[in-house]
């Protein structure tokens, strides 16, 4: 005989462990600038037009949700279905089972779209950087560049029979890979991204540079493949370091004192791997969702932005 049910505030006022999920969630919720970013979006969201009709979805709602989604990978069938059995993800976006609506796949879509149309993902990474940065947290003097590759499915079992005409294939090291590439840069003493920009996989990560400077640096730390004699000579003066791994010359082998150096720059830029463990193995992004550049480009900027309010949120807590 099934057991008669408790009130759900009373259930979850017995409970005696707090879940990973839900610590997760009441860190985020704490740290994420929720006015400034529903400010950033309200201008642009759908209001409830003067014939009535059904009003669309609160935007702090949506919002909460499309972050949920990159949180814990959910493509938009998953988020409606994970709404309906997760109490901890409907206390954050502040559903009611039997008082609210709650937000199906089409309008979990829709608001996506609105994102990505306007840019506000870009927005959204811009305000929460500086959001950090008048905390002090980031645009430190030093900048860690880096542009690893994003895998993209190249199964052709989809509707087209094709894999994604804009990703394309590199190889890297011994192993081909196909996709995308996410050039960064980052603040060499928080680990914090403040700059972002995307390309196919097979463009070289030197043609990317000046697109993930701040400007300010008197330091910067990149692996081999930025190796650039006039970018070098541009960029030293009194003060600075060109922290570019050393390359050795071509049938040569490298100077014990370059292998030395290199060891050293070796271990700071070992912080710029941090965002991307983040996305990756907290986030649960391993691959481009999407097809096309435009789209993946657009998710990238809000996992990175939730990406670096992680990094911190023990700082932004305190």
């Amino acid at each position: 005989m099934p057991k008669q049910l408790a009130f759900p505030g009373l259930r979850d006022a017995m409970k005696k462990k707090v879940t990973r999920r839900e610590q997760f969630l009441a860190e985020m919720e704490a740290v994420v600038p929720w006015s400034r970013l529903l400010a950033l979006i309200e201008p642009h969201y759908p209001k409830a037009g003067p014939k009535g009709g059904r009003p669309p979805m609160p935007l702090e709602t949506m919002l909460r949700v499309y972050f949920l989604q990159n949180w814990y990978a959910l493509r938009n069938p998953m988020a409606e279905e994970t709404l309906y059995d997760s109490d901890a993800m409907r206390r954050l976006t502040g559903i009611e089972l039997c008082d609210d609506r709650i937000s199906d796949e089409t309008t979990i879509l829709n608001f996506r779209h609105l994102l990505d149309q306007h840019g506000l993902t870009e927005a959204i990474f811009a305000e929460v950087n500086g959001h950090l940065a008048g905390k002090g947290i980031t645009l430190r003097s030093s900048t860690l560049v880096d542009a690893p590759i994003i895998d993209a499915p190249s199964s052709t079992t989809n509707q087209a029979g094709k894999r994604d005409p804009e990703m394309t294939s590199t190889k890297k090291g011994n192993d081909w890979c196909f996709g995308m590439k996410a050039h960064v840069g980052a603040d060499a003493d928080s680990g914090i991204t403040h700059s972002l920009e995307t390309s196919t996989a097979k463009l070289h990560d030197s043609q990317v540079w000046d697109e993930l400077l701040h400007g300010d640096e008197d330091t910067v730390w990149a692996d081999k493949g930025y190796v650039n004699t006039a970018r070098r000579a541009a960029f030293e003066g009194p003060g600075k370091f060109w922290g570019v791994m050393r390359k050795a010359p071509a049938g040569g082998r490298l100077h014990p004192v370059d292998e030395q150096i290199n060891r050293l720059i070796a271990k700071v830029r070992a912080k710029v791997k941090h965002p991307f463990r983040v996305i990756k193995r907290q986030f649960g992004y391993t691959r481009t969702r999407y097809r096309g550049l435009a789209k993946n480009r657009a998710q990238l900027f809000t996992l990175f932005a939730l990406g670096n309010l992680f990094q911190v949120r023990r700082r932004l807590m305190a």
